[in-house]
């Protein structure tokens, strides 16, 4: 981790104990012991707000119904990342937190999580699986799509599980495909019928030359913009672990083609146009009221379509291949999810596992709204697709999110691709979003900013390593109480 990693680890954690006080009486409300001598009340910290609270709360209310021996108090958190870091430092985290995936890594690192593995041997172990977890094997993780399995692990151990996936897709504009003479139901199949559909989707004003609508911009939203080089066939982190970014030449293939977007339109140009854009979340968002043609957004889009632009006739497809045939045909898509953790220190661990064991469940044979069960609950009503392998009939069937079916298909993709695993990744993530800001402004050389990346990056996870080091050897010479 570089000086400022470490600066800002260490600043969360002596801070911790101060921010931890204001936060004692909200995990204090459901971390009693028993309440009337009844129940085990434990406390979950989430990050959602709005549809999304009222879609978990759903499930824990199912949960607290379906027996008699715990409740969970759910509790929406902003800032999740900080006051789960302050709580633990301060020794009373909650019991259970939502957290998103590019934090498991760091938190694991830190020691501020419990991992997961002795309660999954615990359950394979046990007698009297759920029905779930036997036609598994006793394996719980062969449940989920492997990808959504492999998030859950860490240097070889299960930190936290999947709550809600996403994977990402293509989603274009038939109206706007229309006027341009396109068909709205053919849309790009490879990169370079991306940047052609592209020319033609753009409109100029015929006077001045300004920008009225651009086919397709990288940076609109820009959110995955670090995945390009995943995209183009490249790599960060190479098959011994070694960071790879500055060697790999695939990598600067997608920095060639992240700068031309900018020569084709005119930085000046592009700078004018994209300065009326709203924010994502309003009908002013680019893609909502027309001015980009085709952008590349999450299985969460046609909720927000149905909110901000009801009627848009749009349509939904993989991301187009770099080459043609590419991956056998395998499509590629960046995979993300929200997990579920147990900070280490929770006062009931044992009762926190037991909520995820049901919140990783489904009544696979569901045909009616009623009958979906635990996370066929929440991503049901949060309209996202199940990190499950199976599906029932009526999630399936009967899906909000009319184009579910197909980012289903993407997160079984053996071409699906998530942030690497690694203590320092939210450093990294930093450093490759500058250098592709960089490059996109035509502030930077495609051929060598990688380069930069890779020096800064290698030192910092070498730096890393050699800490995760002496913390093996440590605990080694001291080991923890059984």
């Amino acid at each position: 981790m570089s000086k400022a990693g470490q600066s800002r680890r260490r600043r969360l954690v002596l801070t911790g104990a101060s921010l931890a006080l204001g936060l004692i009486a909200l995990a204090g409300r459901g971390c009693g012991d028993r309440s009337g001598g009844e129940r085990v009340r434990i406390t979950y910290w989430e990050k959602w707000t709005g549809a999304e609270s009222a879609a978990m709360q759903a499930v824990v209310d199912e949960f607290n119904a379906s027996q008699d021996r715990i409740t969970v108090d759910f509790v929406s958190v902003s800032q999740m990342d900080r006051k789960v870091i302050a709580a633990t430092a301060g020794g009373n985290p909650p019991d259970l937190a939502g957290i998103w995936l590019p934090y498991i890594a760091s938190f694991a690192d830190c020691g501020a999580l419990l991992p997961l593995d002795e309660f999954m041997e615990a359950d394979r172990s046990s007698e009297s699986p759920a029905p779930d977890f036997a036609r598994a094997g006793g394996d719980f993780l062969a449940r989920y799509v492997p990808v959504y399995a492999k998030m859950s692990l860490h240097r070889g151990r299960v930190y936290g599980l999947v709550t809600t996936p996403s994977t990402v897709a293509l989603h274009w504009n038939k109206t706007l495909f229309r006027e341009a003479g396109l068909d709205p139901e053919k849309p790009p199949r490879t990169l370079a019928e991306l940047d052609q559909f592209a020319r033609r989707l753009t409109r100029r004003d015929p006077v001045t030359g300004a920008i009225l609508q651009a086919g397709f911009l990288p940076q609109e939203p820009g959110w995955w913009l670090w995945a390009n080089p995943l995209w183009f066939g490249g790599s960060f982190m190479d098959a011994e672990g070694e960071i790879s970014v500055g060697r790999d030449k695939a990598n600067v293939a997608a920095l060639r083609w992240l700068r031309g977007y900018t020569d084709e339109y005119g930085s000046d140009s592009l700078q004018r146009f994209t300065s009326g854009f709203g924010t994502f979340g309003s009908p002013q968002s680019a893609f909502f009221n027309g001015k980009v043609a085709m952008v590349l957004q999450g299985v969460w889009m046609n909720n927000y379509i149905r909110q901000f632009a009801p009627g848009m006739d749009y349509g939904v497809a993989a991301w187009p291949s770099v080459r043609e045939g590419e991956g056998g045909g395998a499509p590629f898509t960046v995979a993300e999810a929200d997990m579920i953790v147990i900070p280490r220190g929770a006062k009931h661990p044992k009762e926190a596992w037991e909520f995820i064991r049901y919140l990783s469940s489904a009544n696979i044979g569901a045909d009616s709204r009623e009958k979906l069960r635990g996370m066929e609950t929440l991503c049901y009503l949060q309209e996202k697709n199940s990190p499950l392998r199976e599906w029932s009939p009526f999630f399936s069937g009967h899906h909000p999110h009319p184009h579910i079916a197909l980012f289903r298909a993407l997160a079984e993709s053996p071409r699906a691709q998530f942030n690497p695993s690694m203590g320092i990744w939210q450093e990294y993530l930093r450093e490759l979003n500058t250098a592709n800001e960089k490059v996109r402004l035509a502030a930077a050389d495609p051929e060598t900013t990688y380069d930069y990346v890779q020096r800064r990056v290698e030192a910092s996870w070498a730096r890393h390593r050699a800490s995760l080091a002496r913390q093996q050897a440590a605990a080694s010479k001291n080991p923890s109480p059984p």
